[in-house]
């Protein structure tokens, strides 16, 4: 399996409000950059779709360090939560668990490859990281023009 170094991070103008992505992909010397954003969304949707669309961009089943500032996307697979979510049928106390349309897609995608979560405190010192921020807030400053 090929080894693929994956950063990203959401970003929103408001919670909910205009948001946005950005990953990076990096296998060995080569970086790919990617982004995106929706009008109307939350933080937290944009730090999962993050993830899911750098996930997606890779052609095959890849053994992954994915790089976050999301404290929810971790923990929610590091302390097991998508996967008792998942098997309540996705819903919590009573109420449907919020991103269930991007738990599903995650987990599917965790299936496909060997994914590492790893956790980098946020507008700080790590390049990479910041770059993702620049890059989804560049995303929903489109929708505020």
């Amino acid at each position: 399996m090929k080894k693929v170094l994956i950063y990203t991070d959401g970003a929103c103008s408001g919670n909910p409000g205009p948001g946005g992505w950005g990953a990076i992909l990096k296998y060995g010397e080569a970086e790919k950059e990617i982004s995106g954003g929706e009008a109307e969304t939350t933080n937290n949707r944009m730090e999962l779709t993050a993830a899911i669309m750098a996930l997606r961009a890779l052609k095959e089943p890849c053994e992954v360090d994915l790089y976050s500032d999301s404290k929810y996307l971790i923990d929610s697979f590091d302390k097991g939560w998508v996967y008792s979510w998942q098997k309540l049928g996705f819903v919590k106390k009573g109420k449907p668990v919020p991103n269930t349309d991007l738990w599903k897609i995650l987990l599917e995608l965790f299936r496909i490859h060997k994914i590492n979560l790893i956790w980098v405190k946020g507008h700080a010192e790590n390049e990479y990281n910041n770059r993702c921020d620049r890059l989804a807030v560049s995303e929903w400053k489109k929708f505020k023009a």
